[in-house]
């Protein structure tokens, strides 16, 4: 929701793109939630730990992706009804050491690493633990979008998605 004109985004897919799962990011209050869910977002993530959005989306049975940083807010957040944790700003407080930190005691939390992931750590968050990766400009970057560049977004989702079938393989095979 930090993106100019992210409701008109989020319609326009949901409505044009039938075969992808839209959601909506840093929605950080219920009333901004519902306006995701009526433009046809399928799920819902914050980039922190917003008791009321969990319970929004826990009445309504949506996927939420909750934000947090610290033990306590993953803490909270599990316990509130949050799917998955993403961990942000996880590049910066320790990166894939950090994550592999918080499966230590949370082994049972999916967590997503967000806030500093790229082409070169995407593999090691993997394998420190991370369930999925949250991947914003490293995936998109500015200039890419400005001039239509969709060849050059495709091939960096190909590269990230190779990344992580690589991981889970690895951790399956181990």
């Amino acid at each position: 929701m930090t993106v100019s004109g992210a409701l008109e985004v989020i319609g326009d897919l949901a409505k044009n793109v039938p075969e992808l799962y839209v959601g909506a990011g840093t929605v950080l209050d219920t009333d901004t939630a519902q306006r995701c869910v009526d433009a046809g977002a399928q799920f819902l993530t914050s980039t922190g730990f917003v008791r009321e959005v969990v319970e929004f989306s826990v009445q309504r049975a949506m996927l939420f992706v909750s934000g947090a940083l610290t033990p306590t807010e993953v803490i909270q957040a599990w316990q509130a009804g949050s799917d998955m944790i993403k961990i942000f700003p996880c590049g910066q407080v320790g990166g894939p050491s950090y994550i592999h930190a918080l499966k230590v005691p949370f082994p049972q939390v999916p967590l997503i690493a967000a806030g500093g992931v790229n082409q070169q750590t995407a593999l090691d968050y993997m394998l420190a633990g991370a369930t999925a990766l949250g991947i914003g400009g490293e995936l998109i970057p500015k200039e890419a979008l400005q001039r239509k560049q969709d060849h050059r977004i495709r091939e960096l989702a190909r590269r990230f998605l190779t990344t992580v079938k690589d991981a889970r393989r690895r951790m399956a095979a181990s």
